[in-house]
């Protein structure tokens, strides 16, 4: 839980607060010695306030408003609280892996590992030569193809200067 800065005013208190506050100090009054069981307490405050008539709540809805004004004039002067970026300790160790991602990270190490040994094994062997191999066999059917293109050209010319 965040740590709650002490020169904050209290909060503002409810018409309903106020009424509870005042029928505890009765019940204080009759009753100096009985504790207050607060759950049979608060039952009997909360009949007593909705039985109760506009009238007379509006004593303690009055009290209520100025606690706002009050509240409303000491957060003015409070202002808000400005927070800084907190730093990350660089030193600070480190939360342990998530057991879902465990297996995961096992498959990328192997991975990883037969890559840099795959390369290693390429770099070891040199260069490799692009004139070898399947790149002739590609060229020559490039050709093939160029030479039946021409063959069709020279099939229309002819046939355009029967015309």
């Amino acid at each position: 839980m965040a740590k709650r800065d002490p020169k904050k005013p209290k909060g503002k208190m409810s018409a309903y607060a106020y009424f509870v506050q005042t029928c505890r100090e009765e019940h204080k009054k009759k009753n100096p010695e009985i504790p207050v069981n607060f759950a049979e307490f608060s039952k009997k405050c909360s009949e007593r306030w909705r039985s109760m008539s506009g009238k007379e709540k509006s004593k303690f809805e009055d009290l209520a408003k100025a606690d706002k004004v009050r509240y409303d004039r000491e957060m003015k002067d409070f202002g808000p609280v400005k927070k800084g970026k907190r730093n990350k300790d660089p030193n600070a160790p480190k939360r342990p892996p998530d057991g879902e991602k465990q297996p995961y990270n096992n498959k990328a190490a192997k991975l990883k590992e037969k890559y840099e040994k795959d390369v290693a094994d390429y770099k070891s062997k040199g260069k490799f030569d692009g004139a070898k191999g399947a790149p002739k066999l590609a060229r020559k059917k490039e050709e093939d193809y160029d030479d039946d293109e021409e063959e069709e050209e020279d099939e229309e010319d002819e046939e355009e200067d029967d015309e």
